[in-house]
């Protein structure tokens, strides 16, 4: 006769970081269950069908990877892309998936473009406005960086050779001679 262990109060089976949150479990569940009611009510789910649908979703993801990771292996690859992902649910008798998953990660490229080139346009304002704010008698300001702010280690509005900011070259006195430091007049 097998004996087994009995878990005991508050122990977890599962990591914590292997745990899905469970607000947004939560959510999802909701979400759906409230779309596929007739009366559209907000529908009350219990901690332990809850917690049944994120062991569930916990354990598909990591067969999903895990699928998803030999078929990039086969390919002789180190990262797994999304089509590794599509050809995964394919593999695991999902296919009805990849469609949906096409058209979300479409969107998703496109949304992220979106913002990334919105990101840049606003950098590139701020840029200038920071060069106009920085404008003296239609001359711009010598010490501003490339991102726009001022930089008192810049002169002549040239950038540190090689990129380091340590080694500056010491500024010219009017003799030709450069000043030292410690000298006083």
């Amino acid at each position: 006769m097998a004996t087994s262990t009995p878990i005991a109060a508050g122990e977890k089976v599962v990591a914590d970081a292997e745990e899905l949150p469970k607000a947004i479990v939560k959510r999802i569940v909701k979400d759906k269950l409230s779309q596929l009611s007739q009366d559209g009510a907000d529908i009350q789910v219990l901690k332990d069908p809850l917690s049944a649908f994120s062991e569930s979703a916990r354990i598909f993801i990591h067969y999903l990877s895990a699928t998803a990771n030999d078929i990039c292996k086969e390919s002789k690859r180190q990262t797994i892309s999304a089509e590794d992902v599509f050809k995964a649910l394919e593999e695991i008798e999902f296919p009805e998936f990849v469609g949906s998953l096409r058209t979300s990660l479409a969107e998703f490229k496109r949304k992220n473009t979106k913002r990334k080139s919105d990101s840049t346009k606003s950098k590139e304002a701020k840029k200038g406005k920071t060069k106009e704010a920085g404008t003296e008698n239609g001359e711009a300001q010598d010490n501003v960086d490339e991102d726009g702010t001022e930089d008192p280690e810049m002169e002549n509005g040239e950038a540190h050779e090689n990129g380091d900011e340590d080694e500056t070259e010491e500024p010219e006195m009017e003799n030709g001679e450069a000043e030292e430091d410690g000298e006083e007049d």
